[in-house]
């Protein structure tokens, strides 16, 4: 694209509008439009502090440009090398700070915008800088500029409000006022280590019990509990000191005003099912306050999944679900190989108006207290995705159940089954290999021009089909990442130096395990088709492994070129699924790999031959 046509696509006047006024800048430019004009890694923070990889970009809107840093959770834009100077990024979220005559942003999630090219400097653009007084309070880690930490005044970008207090808890000592409370209510997706003095209005949504552990470095105990508001949920977690504190006072389903110091923390993934980088930690200061209104903040906030979409997620993915109440089993026991411990589970089967079935366990209390009646509308919250014997749920002791909510997605599946879906035939995911068994459909083979002329994938429905295709162009330039080599995990991991750190496992490995994430473009005799591959399906096309080709990279750069040219021009069977991915107002079908075999001849053979018996000849 024209730079003429990326310069009318930037939001000329959002920097402007950002630092002057923020609800000005919500409505006139939801997601700004801007260019990216330099990268730079920062250095590592002192020993002991904080260790993330960050980043410092520069953003222009053409008449201005503003230094900004890249949050942690947004790194992934470096790290699959789409941030590129001269490209074109939408900014979907961030926050707005003043440094001391500086204005920055904390970019907390951003896309580039890939269609709009790549370009020289367009236009003449000047520092944003400072206009009003600010106050000062401090950013944490390695300072923005390279140096110790500089003073900054947060102003986050998602909409915030003010809100009276009712009577105050925690901070080691009576109600009092302070400024450490700010009536200033900041949302939960708002939150990062780079925040400072804030307020969140969130509901328990879950509280666990106390748990203690003895270990030969002494003991302890710690309960934590799952925060929710409207823009999304939180785990936090009280230890020690902090649970004679806060266990009485927090109790679920009920709304608090929580405030800082209260420590924002990368997520331990393997803690947590929650889809947020970070979590909190409650301190001795923590301040904590119940609201006086319960009702403005949700009870629960779902992200469903559709039961027919379970067969392109992967094993051990947590994610929520709705259904029609189809079947409950009766309560059984089983005992645990590992522990020989005895758990009661109870089987359900839930269909969905994809005309899908699937097969969830409960267990524990929730089986044995489980009393909803068939054709009942249900969601659960936290269910792992299995793929034994077929695809199938269970739920886990973090999730929740909640029958016939007062949601849209309830009410619409409600009207769907009274009306057709009482007396349909519903598709099982279980006891299936391969993709074409799991749909229980005919596994379509389809030309590129088909695909397109079909809308495959277009209308927010994830479709599968086959394509026999000739890979005829690899992405070389980021075609696999460092992996953990924990089984399992597949994080992203980072070199610290000393060895490779997983976020995840929350451990430090020597070497990581490189794994495959490439970009291909094939073609047919109808057009070309650019498609997403994995590990699985990128050790097939390279006929080698993730690991050989990262030593073949370092070691003989011209074997690498080589197995590049190699699988050029080979043919393969590929499963494919096409799914509607949106980003602001931009959206686009991404075809994703599901497997890739090479053809079978003989078999395409035989497969002509009775195509041309059908003829008569």
């Amino acid at each position: 694209m024209s730079a003429s046509d990326a310069r009318r696509a930037i939001t000329e006047g959002a920097l402007d509008a950002i630092f002057a006024d923020q609800a000005i800048a919500n409505e006139r430019f939801p997601v700004p439009v801007l260019q990216c004009l330099q990268i730079k890694p920062l250095a590592a923070g002192p020993a002991g502090g904080n260790s993330a990889e960050r980043y410092r970009v520069v953003l222009s809107d053409v008449s201005k440009y503003v230094q900004c840093m890249l949050a942690t959770q947004a790194n992934h834009v470096i790290h699959d090398e789409t941030l590129v100077r001269g490209c074109i990024v939408r900014i979907k979220s961030y926050q707005a700070n003043s440094v001391k005559g500086k204005n920055i942003l904390i970019i907390l999630d951003l896309e580039v915008a890939e269609e709009l090219g790549v370009h020289e400097k367009i236009g003449d653009p000047k520092a944003n800088a400072v206009t009003s007084e600010t106050t000062e309070t401090t950013i944490g880690g390695t300072g923005f500029y390279g140096k110790k930490s500089e003073s900054v005044k947060p102003e986050p970008s998602a909409p915030i409000k003010s809100e009276p207090m009712s009577s105050r808890f925690g901070g080691g000592g009576p109600a009092k006022q302070s400024s450490a409370v700010s009536t200033k209510i900041m949302p939960i997706e708002a939150l990062s280590p780079y925040a400072n003095k804030w307020t969140i209005k969130a509901r328990v949504s879950s509280k666990s019990d106390v748990r203690t552990w003895h270990k030969n470095t002494g003991e302890g105990k710690l309960f934590s509990v799952n925060l929710l508001d409207e823009s999304g949920e939180i785990k936090a977690t009280g230890f020690n000191d902090q649970v004679d504190q806060f266990f009485d006072l927090l109790q679920e389903g009920q709304v608090y005003y929580i405030s800082n110091p209260c420590r924002v923390q990368m997520a331990k993934k393997q803690f947590t099912n929650l889809p947020n980088d970070y979590e909190l930690t409650f301190e001795r200061d923590t301040v904590i306050e119940k609201a006086e209104d319960q009702s403005s903040v949700p009870q629960v906030r779902f992200d469903f999944v559709t039961i027919e979409e379970l067969q392109g997620i992967e094993k051990d993915t947590t994610i929520d679900v709705i259904g029609i109440l189809k079947e409950v089993g009766e309560t059984s026991q089983i005992t645990s190989k590992s522990t020989s411990k005895s758990y009661e589970k109870r089987e359900l089967t839930i269909v969905d108006d994809s005309n899908f079935s699937v097969r969830l366990t409960i267990w524990g209390k929730t089986a044995n207290e489980f009393m909803t009646p068939v054709e009942s509308v249900v969601a659960f919250k936290g269910v792992k995705v299995s793929d034994f014997g077929g695809k199938s749920l269970s739920l886990l002791s973090s999730g929740k159940v909640t029958v016939d909510p007062d949601i849209s997605e309830a009410h619409r599946l409600k009207g769907w089954y009274d009306s057709q879906g009482r007396h349909g035939d519903f598709t099982t995911h279980q006891h299936s290999n391969t993709l074409g068994n799991a749909t229980n459909r005919e596994n379509q083979m389809k030309t590129i021009q088909q695909i397109k002329d079909e809308n495959l994938g277009m209308d927010d429905k994830v479709e599968y089909f086959s394509l026999k295709a000739t890979v005829v162009y690899i992405k070389q330039e980021t075609f696999c990442y460092p992996a953990c080599p924990n089984e399992g995990c597949n994080k992203k991991v980072v070199d610290q130096g000393d060895g490779w750190r997983c976020e995840k496992c929350d451990a430090t490995h020597p070497q990581p395990q490189y794994r495959y994430i490439m970009q291909i473009n094939v073609n047919d005799h109808t057009g070309q088709l650019w498609l997403s591959c994995f590990d699985d399906t990128g050790r097939q096309i390279m006929d080698m492994s993730a690991d050989h080709a990262m030593n073949l990279r370092e070691t003989d750069e011209a074997s690498l070129t080589a197995a590049f040219d190699r699988a050029n021009c080979t043919k393969f069977t590929f499963r494919v699924r096409a799914k509607m991915d949106t980003y602001g107002e931009v959206s686009r079908v991404r075809y994703q790999v599901m497997s890739a075999s090479p053809i079978d001849y003989a078999g395409e053979a035989r497969a002509l031959a009775d195509m041309i018996k059908q003829f008569g000849i």
